[in-house]
């Protein structure tokens, strides 16, 4: 078997990047911004934390999906042949398409709070009674997705850490066997 050392390096930095800064905003950027000094300067100061990281998060998302493609060629022999790793590659991509969904819609979001300059906010996602309708619905929802990007990702590092695990060579065997034995 030929060595996926760029690839995997690719998919796991990427999504250890789109993990970690998702969850490090959504825990300290969010609630932080709260301490700008007035509810004004909130909203500017979590867009602005937000606007730098949404270029590195792309370029990590990119990095991932790279990977990830890479992965699946390394692997191709092994989706057909071992049982599980099928399986485990739809639910990758399942939950890879669905994070990808959720990052999407939490930047559209975003972008309708940024367009706003001055807008009045407790956090980076809760909004105040001055907080103009359009905002803080947003606000309301971002508050839920902030949270959904990171699960979504640690839940692909996890899928990916049982993905390292099927490649171990007595796994291998053993998902071969079952694959061509009737009652494996």
């Amino acid at each position: 078997m030929a060595r996926n050392t760029l690839s995997r390096s690719l998919h796991d930095v990427g999504l250890s990047a789109w993990f970690g800064g998702t969850l490090a905003n959504a825990v300290a950027l969010n609630r932080s911004a709260a301490q700008a000094g007035d509810t004004a300067s909130t909203g500017a100061v979590a867009n602005s934390g937000w606007d730098r990281w949404t270029p590195v998060n792309a370029a990590a998302i990119g990095a991932h999906l790279v990977g990830s493609v890479g992965q699946l060629s390394g692997n191709k022999s092994r989706l057909g042949a071992q049982q599980g790793v099928a399986s485990m590659a739809l639910a990758k991509t399942g939950l890879t398409v669905a994070a990808l969904g959720v990052t999407a819609y939490s930047r559209i979001l975003g972008r309708t709070v940024s367009k706003h300059s001055a807008v009045p906010a407790a956090d980076g996602t809760t909004p105040t009674v001055g907080t103009p309708t359009e905002v803080a619905k947003a606000q309301r929802q971002l508050s839920v997705l902030q949270w959904a990007v990171p699960a979504l990702t640690g839940a692909l590092v996890v899928v990916s850490a049982f993905a390292g695990e099927q490649q171990r060579a007595t796994e291998a065997h053993k998902g071969l066997v079952r694959r061509l034995t009737p009652n494996g």
